[in-house]
């Protein structure tokens, strides 16, 4: 009797699908045709070699299983001999009336046991449960990864046979496939936190599952894409009308699409975002386990799909502007623009219907518009100009080209910017912009993959600005400055001393502006670099250049000033005051810069990027340290001349003074001794008054053209220098000093003191050692003898004596041979 055939409602769909892919249309007649016969004889072969290899499989599987097993029992019952010994032995150790007390048990057996067997019987069974907690890991692993396998090369296999599969049965299938590799990150995510040494077997589940993405994303991409067009997308980027209108706006088909094609394209993209999602978390194990911080990206493949098409389009109409590149960032502006509110509408609610929460629409579609015209502009425009830039003939035109583009790429990146306005956007800072997710938002990112570009813009950008700072150096007032009127009083300027914001408040001239104006538009083109050592590398090979050669400018300006230390009144001085002044204001704002955030990160990886490459620290603290450094020199040095030159010439006017010692000779005292004209009014001394008014004239002119701060460091200096001139000439040279001679002496002090009256409310307070002779000289008899009782009485130091008297700044000597300078009979 011949075998019933079986109702077709009772096959399985998956085994009526194969066997209608199987058989033609041909071959499904009622009297089957001899190829018929047989495809069906070499299918019943193949299915009978296919079910006999899975049937030698299963029995290996069996005894390997059955070995595993007989192992398993086999230490079951090791451990359970284990415990019952231990048990037995426990027993044997209780207490009885004839043994020793609980505190003797101490037998060689229980120690044995204690510190042998327990800690042995714990070590083998902790190695069990590694090994049953490793198998049953392995088998969910393995039975998952065959399952994904599985769900993908049906759809693979239905492909290659051009078997016909419906759109939502293909999404459902990925949506399963999606589903199997996030089973399989659950698990994976304890073995890479507890049990790092199973590499391997990390590894061969990520091999495998490697392999079926390489098939599932392909098969997903062109679903999607499929779905893309049947939406019409890409849009038209060039119509009759926005050539006409520049204000139109251009379609967007994500807006204007029907309500089954939205369904359709949702779910399409639903099934992109959900694989991205999976692949993302895959990403962040992979990198977790070999110790690499996380990767951050905005980009979503669904959004790259979107983007390409119009990409591929928008080129045609860029080759034609390579001359022109302003007009390429408008079109590109243009359709980020237009579409930008329709992908937030559409495509946010989906995005965060699939838990992307890191990702953003809008973001996302700006910065694969970004993305898109920087490798328009690598593969055209930048290559093209680099090469042109080696040729001399074309060198110059090659300059005046990338220059403008970096200025439209400057503009570009701004309003690119402006059209995301989230919150968390807005405030996030430079840095953060920069090197975090919005890295990618910047076409300036064609520099960081290519240094050999990067160090060509260094060069174009340092031979424009030098050209522009030789052209301002030249200029007839270049090195003026202007001196402004202040109806104040004198001490109230020098109060506001600290004061100083401006280049007028500093007195520096005119070339300093153009030469900090120039240096900070090169940082200010370099912060839009989005790596932040590219920057530090653009910033040290323009504006730092730029501002050492205007320093050595002012250096070479310090030198022409041939003006002598003994000839202080020369008018090159006004060219040294207008170098300091210019210094001390280029420092300033160099400090300014170094105090901002982003100087203060860029040195800290500058910092760390020479420690770890070249080996070498850096003690400065500051962006601009060195360059700090060079100008305090600098001030330094130019001060520290035109102290010299006062100090020199008033020694030189002071000569004939200082030797003119019948002045000072003793003569007879009054009755009353010692202070009695300590009243009288003495004029100042003929041969001490030019050399007072040569010293107010030079303070005088310093004081209206040098800034305040470098001004006040002078001045006090000076008053430091004259104090110790004075003081040993006047006081220390064993002059005999009368009582004329000593008011004399008083009052061309007092005459030196109000030179600095017009700086400081009490000038005397900046000569301590005058100040003290002077008070010495002062004392009356009865103070000198109650100092030489206290000397005598040895109980205080002989310093510590005078000191207790308020002669702070003069040593027990000093102060014993300007008293000796008058005949008292005393002796200290």
């Amino acid at each position: 009797m011949a075998a019933e055939l079986p109702n077709p409602r009772d096959i399985p769909p998956r085994l009526l699908g194969f066997l209608d892919d199987l058989f033609t249309a041909d071959q499904r007649d009622d009297h089957p045709s001899s190829s018929s016969y047989d495809t069906a004889r070499g299918l019943a072969a193949q299915l009978s070699r296919e079910s006999t290899g899975l049937d030698g499989d299963l029995l290996l599987l069996r005894q390997n299983l059955s070995s595993l097993l007989v192992a398993w029992i086999s230490r079951s019952f090791s451990a359970k001999a284990a415990l019952q010994n231990l048990h037995l032995n426990l027993q044997k150790t209780k207490p009885t009336a004839t043994t020793t007390p609980p505190y003797g048990i101490g037998s060689t057996t229980f120690q044995k046991m204690l510190c042998e067997d327990l800690p042995r019987l714990a070590a083998e069974l902790k190695r069990i449960e590694k090994i049953r907690l490793y198998a049953d890991i392995t088998l969910q692993l393995e039975a998952m990864v065959g399952d994904l396998e599985d769900a993908v090369l049906s759809v693979v296999n239905q492909r290659a046979r051009n078997a016909l599969m419906d759109h939502e049965s293909r999404q459902e299938m990925f949506f399963q496939a999606v589903r199997f590799m996030n089973d399989i990150e659950e698990i994976l995510a304890s073995p890479v936190k507890f049990q790092p040494h199973w590499y391997h077997l990390l590894k061969s589940v990520d091999s495998r599952v490697d392999n079926i993405l390489t098939l599932l994303r392909p098969l997903v991409l062109a679903d999607h894409r499929a779905v893309l067009s049947s939406l019409g997308w890409p849009p038209k980027v060039w119509t009759a009308e926005t050539q006409n209108r520049k204000t139109s706006i251009l379609p967007n088909p994500l807006v204007l699409m029907q309500v089954d094609r939205q369904k359709a394209y949702s779910k399409s993209f639903l099934a992109l975002c959900a694989l991205q999602h999976v692949q993302k978390h895959r990403e962040e194990r992979q990198l977790g386990l070999v110790g690499q911080k996380e990767k951050l990206t905005i980009g979503l493949w669904a959004i790259d799909e979107l983007v390409s098409p119009i990409a591929s389009r928008m080129e045609y109409h860029i080759l034609k502007w390579t001359d022109q590149p302003e007009f390429m960032f408008a079109l590109v502006y243009k359709i980020t623009r237009d579409f930008i509110v329709g992908v937030d509408d559409v495509l946010q609610p989906l995005i965060d219907k699939t838990r992307l929460v890191s990702f953003s629409a809008k973001e996302s579609w700006v910065s694969a518009m970004v993305q898109s015209i920087s490798a328009f502009l690598t593969k055209r425009v930048f290559s093209v100009l680099s090469e042109r830039y080696r040729e001399k003939e074309t060198r110059l035109e090659v300059i005046t080209s990338w220059l403008h583009l970096v200025d439209l790429m400057v503009s570009f990146d701004k309003k690119m910017l402006s059209l995301l306005s989230s919150e968390h956007y807005l405030f996030m800072g430079d840095a953060e912009r920069l090197e975090g997710s919005s890295r990618y938002l910047s076409v300036f990112s064609v520099f960081s993959d290519r240094p050999d570009w990067l160090k060509i813009w260094g060069k174009i950008e340092i031979k424009e600005g030098t050209v522009k700072l030789k052209a301002e150096l030249k200029h007839e007032r270049a090195w003026l400055f202007e001196i402004k009127e202040e109806a104040s009083s004198a001490i109230d300027r020098t109060n506001k001393q600290f004061l100083l914001y401006t280049r007028e408040d500093h007195k520096a001239p005119l070339i300093v502006e153009s030469a900090l104006k120039l240096a900070w538009e090169m940082i200010d083109r370099g912060k839009n670099l989005p790596d932040i050592l590219s920057r530090i590398q653009f910033i040290r090979s323009t504006a730092t250049k730029l501002l050492w050669y205007f320093f050595n400018s002012l250096l070479l300006q310090y030198k022409r000033t041939e003006c002598l230390a003994h000839d202080c009144s020369n008018d090159s001085l006004l060219t040294r005051y207008g170098v300091i002044n210019a210094a001390r204001y280029c420092e300033y704002k160099l400090q300014e810069w170094s105090d901002d955030v982003n100087f203060l990160e860029m040195k800290i990886a500058e910092s760390e990027y020479n420690a770890c490459v070249k080996g070498d620290g850096d003690d400065n603290r500051r962006f601009f340290g060195e360059e700090i450094k060079c100008l305090a020199d600098l001030q330094v040095n130019c001060l520290m001349e035109i102290i010299a030159g006062i100090l020199y010439q008033f020694e030189t006017l002071t000569q004939e003074y200082i030797q003119n010692k019948e002045q000072f000779k003793q003569e007879k005292e009054d009755a009353s001794g010692f202070g009695a004209s300590m009243c009288m009014n003495f004029p100042v001394s003929d041969d001490f008054l030019e050399a007072l008014d040569s010293l107010r004239s030079q303070l005088c002119i310093i004081h209206a053209n040098l800034n305040p701060l470098d001004f006040s460091d002078l001045w006090r200096s000076v008053v430091d220098g004259l104090d110790r001139f004075v003081f040993s000439s006047m006081f220390m040279n064993g002059y005999r000093l009368s009582q004329r001679g000593i008011d004399q002496l008083r009052a061309d002090m007092q005459a030196l003191f109000l030179v600095f009256k017009p700086f400081c409310a009490r000038p005397e307070a900046f000569f301590p050692r005058v100040r003290n002779a002077l008070k010495l000289l002062d004392m009356n008899r009865k103070d000198l003898r109650q100092l030489q009782v206290v000397v005598s009485s040895n109980v205080l130091d002989r310093t510590d004596c005078v000191r207790s008297f308020g002669i702070m700044h003069l040593s027990f000597d000093q102060a014993e041979k300007i008293l000796s300078s008058r005949d008292l009979g005393l002796h200290l």
